[in-house]
């Protein structure tokens, strides 16, 4: 019997604080290509030490992806969700559909999530629930083109490269008919935000508000991390983010314990292991059993 949203939302450690201490999740870094470019975005490959979005040791494919799940959850009973959220977007990546699919039919208790920019959200839908995914992050900046075009330098669509002004239009209007789709369709939605002061601090309560009136279930505000473009701006400071939570709040749930993870992260929040560690660990005892025996 397939299990019910409320079901899910019980041991889903991003959609819910009071499951993030006892329940874990593993995200896997199969999706390297990405088709918008992010003015605060700068993806690194073999970062072990630094634990941002868009950081991992390095991309697996499907067949390791499947074999990391199951090393890890002979030595973690409390995963919950296995989620793809980059280095790239994972619908830009035939890849993530290919890995979902393998997992669904291998551990079809654990829970499919996916983490996107949106631009592709409408037709590659159906495609992720028949995969077998539950819940989905949609990272949304803006709702005016205005403003997106200060957050996006292009974007790549259907084969054409756009910028500026057109950029902007298409990407704010696939992110927003995405969502409502997705809702629809009887996802999970999750939206995620990044708070960039003098950018979009306004535009932060229009996506709330139009969010929250389609039936997203809970939004997260992440401080800009200071990075490419935007490397010269100020990161907004915990009361800065705090306060700007509480004038979201009355439009949508707010989501506090973010810890803005990497591509590759597995474990509870705030707990990240490192896979390879894992794997390597699982393949000595094998190796230790098999010698004592």
């Amino acid at each position: 019997m397939a299990k019910s949203n409320q079901d899910i939302l019980s041991t889903h450690p991003c959609f819910n604080v009071n499951a993030h201490g006892s329940f874990g999740r593993i995200h896997l870094a199969v999706a390297p290509a990405c088709n918008i470019q992010c003015r605060y975005c700068e993806r690194k490959y073999d970062c072990a030490n630094e634990s941002r979005p868009g950081v991992t040791s390095r991309v697996l494919d499907p067949g390791e992806a499947v074999e990391r799940v199951g090393t890890f959850l002979e030595r973690n009973s409390r995963v919950s969700v296995v989620g793809i959220a980059g280095p790239g977007d994972p619908l830009a990546n035939d890849a993530t559909f290919e890995t979902l699919r393998a997992i669904h039919g291998k551990f079809p208790e654990l829970t499919l999530c996916v983490s996107t920019n949106g631009l592709l959200l409408s037709e590659r839908l159906s495609d992720l629930v028949s995969a077998g995914v539950r819940s989905i992050t949609v990272t949304i900046n803006a709702v005016s083109p205005a403003v997106a075009e200060k957050v996006y330098a292009w974007v790549s669509y259907r084969g054409r490269k756009l910028s500026g002004v057109q950029a902007a239009e298409t990407l704010v209007r696939n992110q927003w008919q995405g969502l409502i789709n997705a809702i629809e369709a009887g996802l999970l939605v999750k939206v995620n935000s990044v708070y960039i002061p003098g950018v979009n601090g306004d535009e932060l309560v229009r996506i709330a508000r139009l969010a929250g009136s389609f039936g997203a279930d809970i939004m997260n505000v992440l401080p800009l991390i200071p990075q490419a473009s935007f490397k010269e701006f100020k990161r907004p400071g915990y009361e800065m983010l705090h306060a700007k939570r509480d004038e979201l709040r009355p439009f949508i749930s707010q989501m506090s314990h973010c810890r803005q993870c990497r591509a590759d992260a597995c474990g509870t929040l705030g707990e990240d292991k490192d896979m390879d560690t894992e794997l390597l660990m699982a393949r000595i005892g094998e190796e230790y059993t098999e010698s004592v025996v």
